[in-house]
């Protein structure tokens, strides 16, 4: 199995959950379907979905939940 990366696509904030008290859109080891949102970027007050671009299993999270990123950077890895 090859291990897929799932890349920022925009700068900004990244965050693991749609608000504070909400449960994570995947953890760690979950499967995920390609076009499913995983996390959102917020970028000067807006928030913008964060999509799989591959479907797989056991989802590793790299970019911690409310940590700065750049576009590129690599959010998750999936097993592709």
């Amino acid at each position: 199995m090859s291990k897929h990366e799932i890349q920022s696509p925009l700068p900004g904030t990244f965050y693991r959950k749609s608000s504070p008290d909400a449960a994570p859109f995947k953890a760690d080891g979950d499967a995920v379907a390609q076009g499913e949102v995983i996390g959102l970027i917020e970028v000067m007050k807006t928030f913008h979905e964060v999509y799989a671009d591959a479907s797989g299993t056991d989802i590793v999270f790299i970019a911690e939940d409310n940590e700065p990123i750049m576009a590129g950077q690599v959010i998750a890895e999936v097993k592709a």
